[in-house]
């Protein structure tokens, strides 16, 4: 059964979560079909940003533990098929691109560990947020324990991880999880405009831009800038590079090829 949709919109890749009748709680073939799609996007070359939303009123419940709790082995749970990329990185390096995630209604669980591994969010204006694991007895395994309090403090995440409370939009973008908040017939729109805006720039230099960020949030400024120079003469050496002096020198804009 689709539990993932997909669209191509020139270099954006849309990815819907689509289980509405169920608020998009994640069982075992979502999440399958969701890592299927983060690898199909990861390899196509013509693909540069990815959009994430949900179909129906709601992004998520969160996970569907009817389904996934016997699916709990003693080495945890593993969902991530051949040709697969998890979403969430949490195994492997996950997809090397831009993710756009666009946020309505509920929002549970592993809908704010997609964001917190994600790179840009729009909320829209009616979305709830919640860290509920401790009142089901787990604990976050999609990331929050160690990006949310990164991202928002350690006070601002154990407040809401550690009670399990609901949060609105607002109290989102003042954590830093959401970056923009809109109205709700504005919140696919928003994203794809932002998306389209990524997908403009030289797709070589955006991936690279994001992946010596991930470098410093992972090991350290030293290591990320040690990776500085070498990439600059990669990238210098791209032909994109050379279209984009052009364009400048021009006051034209540039059309990237991403070689």
């Amino acid at each position: 059964m689709t539990r993932i949709v997909t669209e191509r919109r020139g270099h954006v890749l849309l990815i819907g979560l689509d289980r509405p009748e169920k608020r998009n709680a994640a069982d075992f073939e979502l999440l399958q079909q969701f890592a299927l799609a983060y690898g199909a996007f990861d390899r196509d070359p013509e693909l540069r940003v990815a959009v994430v939303h949900a179909v129906g009123e709601h992004f998520t419940a969160g996970l569907d533990l009817a389904d996934l709790g016997p699916r709990i082995t003693p080495e945890g749970l593993r969902f991530v098929p051949d040709g697969g990329l998890d979403p969430w990185r949490m195994e492997g390096d996950g997809v090397g691109k831009p993710v756009v995630v666009a946020v309505q209604g509920i929002c549970l669980t592993l809908g704010i560990e997609l964001m917190l591994a994600s790179d840009i969010v729009v909320a829209a204006t009616d979305a709830r947020f919640g860290q509920v694991e401790v009142g089901r007895g787990i604990l976050p395994f999609g990331g929050a324990t160690l990006r949310f309090p990164r991202v928002a403090g350690w006070g601002d995440a154990m407040r809401w991880m550690l009670t399990g409370d609901l949060f609105d939009a607002a109290e989102a973008r003042r954590l830093g999880l959401v970056q923009e908040v809109v109205s709700p017939a504005e919140l696919l729109p928003r994203a794809l405009e932002i998306a389209e805006r990524v997908a403009a720039q030289a797709p070589l230099a955006v991936q690279a831009t994001l992946a010596n960020a991930r470098l410093a949030v992972r090991a350290g400024d030293a290591a990320a800038a040690r990776e500085l120079q070498p990439e600059l003469v990669r990238l210098v050496a791209t032909e994109d590079s050379r279209i984009g002096m052009r364009a400048f020198l021009s006051r034209t804009d540039a059309v990237f090829i991403g070689e």
